[in-house]
This record gives C-alpha cells, structure tokens and sequence, in this order.
C-alpha cells in the first residue's frame, strides 16, 4: 500500500521531561543534532509520506514552522510538505490524531509518536505497508516486559501470529500484569484508515481522564478492522531523561562512530 501522509502528534505537554520543557516544547528537545520531531518527519518521508501533518499545541505551531520552513527546507525534506494543526485543549492522543481529520481527508495514513525514535537503519513504517490490507489499520506492536505492561495499551489478539503479523480483536490501555490480555504493545507506529476518525469523534475520556487512541483501536479491533505486526527491535523511548539520554548514546555511535564510542570506554574506564 502506498502511504502519502503521515500524522504526528506532538501536543503533548513533556511533565515526565520537566524543567527542560518548561519553556522548549518536548517535540523540540535535542537529540544528538535535530529535535526529536525532525527524526519522526524523516521516518515519514523515507516510509514514501509526501506530507506531514503535525499536531501541535498552541505555543508550538510556529516553532514547528520555523524551524521546517525558515531559511529553505532542511536537506532530505525538501519534497515533504509540512502541515502544523493545533490542538487547542490537552485532550489526550485520541483527541490529537482527530484534529488531522480535515487534513488526511479520506486516505490512509501513518501515525508516528515523536516520544519514539527507530534505531538507525531499523524503519518499521514499510512493515506496516506491506502487511496493510485496503480495509483493515495495522498497528506495530512489540512484546512488553511485566513493568510496561502499566505504560503502554496492549491488544487482545483474534489469531496465532503468524511471520510476525496477527489479527487483533481489541486493545486495552495500560492493563497491567495481572489484567493484561497479551504482553503485544502498542508502541507508537500505525497505518490507519480514515475509520478511525468518526470512531475516535465518537470516543469518551478513558484512562486519565483523557480521549485514548487505545480505545479507538479497541473498537477498530471489535469491527475486525485491526492487525498487528510484530516488531523485532525495540524503539528508543526520548519521552523521559534516561530514554533520552540512551537514545543519544545510540544514535551518536551512527553519527560519530569509533570517535565517540571510544569517549565512552574512557568515561567508563575500560
């Protein structure tokens, strides 16, 4: 399935990164050399997305512009339009992707979280392509240890997995070890139909209060409207100080390779 659009949210207020986003918009702190929205539209463009359309709060949306737009567009984007909406209330994820409604239209979409980053050279995105069917969304899961159980929605599986993809009859948001249906979680990568949208107007506040995109997968799973791929490697998490921190360790060993890791053997003494 060809994929022209992608939706990122990034309205998301960063409390699990404060003081730094105080003032800098989480979607916007440093990783290695470029904001962590940069490495999400660079995911897009290179999964074949022509547009990104970013969801933004009301402090962001000029930030975001600036810094795509001002001076000529940043080299390997130039053929990616980049679409700013603003989520006008904190409503949660769920509430996000609605806003891009009137943008995506009535295509399919990538939906791609900024707090996560693919390692380099791991691109998840052309798994969820090709595994698409033209009436059915695709999530890209992950096998969850017993503690991520309580951070991430995790499906409810319809059939065996079978090369790494299985039908998914629902989801629940951060069930817990004990309440958990799976250890398959959801982890920040989707291809979803525009169904999703009149599901998602339809959704009432869940988990904290707040419109959980989870919960709109559940019902995409109840029509049998969901599949699931497996991933095999693990996104770098920069939504908290040690993901953060991590992911810069990853990613600056394939930016400066022998010279950096050999900074670290001695910061680490061997």
């Amino acid at each position: 399935m060809d994929v022209e659009v992608a939706v990122i949210p990034a309205a998301g207020r960063g409390t699990r990164m404060r003081p730094a986003t105080r003032v800098v918009p989480k979607a916007l702190l440093t990783v290695v050399d470029r904001p962590a929205i940069q490495y999400a539209v660079e995911e897009a463009a290179r999964a074949g997305a022509s547009e990104a359309v970013i969801v933004v709060d009301l402090d962001t949306g000029h930030l975001v512009q600036q810094h795509f737009l001002v001076e000529g567009r940043l080299p390997g984007l130039e053929e990616i339009r980049i679409r700013p909406v603003v989520q006008e209330e904190p409503l949660g994820l769920g509430h996000a992707v609605w806003e891009a409604r009137e943008m995506v239209r009535d295509r399919p979409f990538f939906c791609l979280l900024a707090d996560n980053i693919t390692p380099p050279g791991v691109d998840v995105l052309p798994q969820l392509a090709r595994v698409a069917d033209p009436d059915k969304s695709v999530m890209c899961l992950r096998r969850l240890s017993d503690e991520m159980l309580s951070a991430y929605g995790v499906v409810i599986p319809a059939s065996e997995e079978e090369d790494a993809v299985l039908e998914i009859a629902g989801a629940v948001e951060k069930p817990g070890p004990k309440d958990a249906p799976s250890r398959l979680g959801l982890i920040g990568r989707y291809l979803f139909t525009p169904e999703i949208f009149p599901i998602l107007e339809k959704t009432e506040p869940g988990v904290g209060g707040e419109i959980q995109l989870t919960d709109a997968i559940h019902e995409l799973g109840r029509r049998g409207k969901a599949r699931g791929y497996v991933a095999d490697t693990d996104l770098l998490d920069v939504g908290t100080p040690l993901g953060l921190l991590e992911a810069s360790v990853v990613l600056g060993l394939d930016r400066f390779g022998d010279e950096f890791r050999s900074f670290l053997k001695e910061v680490c003494g061997h």
